[in-house]
């Protein structure tokens, strides 16, 4: 997960850094600072975030083409 895909995913579900920071049981600094790109989390931390979003209903692609997010179409009535 990119820290361009993480504030996209975060935004998606209207989830502000504290609220991925809860989740995910990471500290909001972790969040706040990769999204940033001062620095990457620990890959436990890095893990439970990319967890915690696909929980709350994002899949990330990541390939040689591109990468992104997406979000199942039933999904987004039920996250407002």
């Amino acid at each position: 997960m990119s820290p361009e895909q993480c504030r996209a995913a975060r935004a998606w579900l209207n989830w502000p850094q504290d609220a991925l920071a809860k989740a995910a049981s990471v500290g909001v600094s972790t969040v706040r600072d990769f999204e940033a790109g001062r620095r990457e989390p620990t890959r436990n931390n890095l893990t439970a975030m990319r967890a915690a979003l696909e929980k709350g209903g994002i899949s990330f692609s990541d390939d040689d083409k591109a990468s992104g997010i997406s979000v199942p179409k039933n999904r987004k009535d039920s996250l407002s």
